[in-house]
Order: C-alpha cells, then sequence, then structure tokens
C-alpha cells in the first residue's frame, strides 16, 4: 500500500476512534499525561500495521492495540504491585445477589457520585478494569473483549462480574 493510501485507511480506521482511544488509556493508565503517551505510541503501532487491518471491527483493533500498548507501557513505567483478593465464591455470590431491576452499572451510577465511582474504578486490579472499562464504558461485546486480551470468553465474564462485586463493596451499594 503506498504512503497516502496508508494515511487516508489510518484516518478512516483509528482517527475515528480517537476519543474512545483515548478514554481507554486514561481508565488504564489513571491519568491524562500518560493517557496521552499510550495513545501516541499506539498510534504509532497502529500507523505501521495499518496493512494488517482486516475491515472487521475498526474500533475493536483500535482498541486492541491502545490495550497492548498500554500494558506495555504500565510494565515498563509502573511498579508491579502484589494483589489480594477475597473469597471469589462470596464476591460473585454478592454480584448475582443484586435487584434484578438494574444492572449493578446502574446501581452504581445512581448511588454514587462521578469522583468516587472513577476513583474506585481506579482502584481495580489491572484484569479487572479493563475488562469493566472495555465492557461498560467502551461498550464492547464479551467475545470482542476475550479475543483482544487473548483470554477465553468465561475468564472475561469471571473478571467482570469480579470487577463489578468488587465496586459494589467499594462503594457500599446496598442491596
Amino acid at each position: 500500500m503506498t504512503q497516502p493510501d496508508a494515511n487516508a485507511r489510518f484516518e478512516a480506521v483509528v482517527l475515528t476512534h480517537l476519543d474512545a482511544a483515548y478514554g481507554l488509556a486514561r481508565w488504564l493508565t489513571g491519568n491524562a499525561v500518560d493517557a496521552e503517551d499510550v495513545v501516541q505510541d499506539a498510534c504509532l503501532r497502529a500507523l505501521k500495521g495499518i496493512d494488517g487491518f482486516s475491515g472487521q471491527n475498526a474500533r475493536a483493533w483500535t482498541l486492541a492495540i491502545v490495550r497492548n500498548t498500554a500494558i506495555t507501557w504500565l510494565a515498563r513505567n509502573r511498579p508491579r504491585a502484589l494483589v489480594f483478593t477475597d473469597n471469589m465464591e462470596a464476591a460473585e455470590r454478592a454480584a448475582a445477589s443484586l435487584p434484578h431491576g438494574g444492572s449493578p452499572e446502574d446501581d452504581l451510577i445512581a448511588k454514587a457520585n462521578g469522583d468516587e465511582l472513577a476513583a474506585a474504578i481506579a482502584a481495580l486490579p489491572l484484569p479487572l478494569r479493563e475488562a469493566f472499562v472495555l465492557r461498560d464504558v467502551q461498550e464492547l461485546s464479551y467475545r470482542e473483549i476475550a479475543a483482544m486480551i487473548g483470554v477465553p470468553l468465561g475468564t472475561v465474564m469471571s473478571r467482570l462480574a469480579r470487577a463489578r462485586a468488587q465496586l459494589v463493596r467499594t462503594l457500599g451499594v446496598q442491596t
């Protein structure tokens, strides 16, 4: 592909999803400056790899590049933290016991202010945070998330349930 063709394709495929890319990077890195760095690196990677885009789902393809770039950036620039979790079965039971009138995120948004919710999401361990943000903020399907992060569909569902349960506990949402 010639450079003008690659640039035009890059604009059509990647730049139309720049806001979503920044939003994902912001959630994964935790701050605006780092998110800008990640998105810039991701755009360079996307431009270099635009020939490999198959034309299926431009948004998912772009967000996968941003996600992978963020993971690489975090590994280089942030110390690793050891995270201990509570009883997983109890967390899943708590999430399952929420009222069926609304989703857990609806209950969270209704009962927590934006700053508390943002802080609670930022405090999630990275695998849970990325599953939550990709599904409930970026609105990707479970299958798209599984393909993007390279885990089975059940793992995505489990991470999402654990993230929601932890948010419910953190924000003190009463059932």
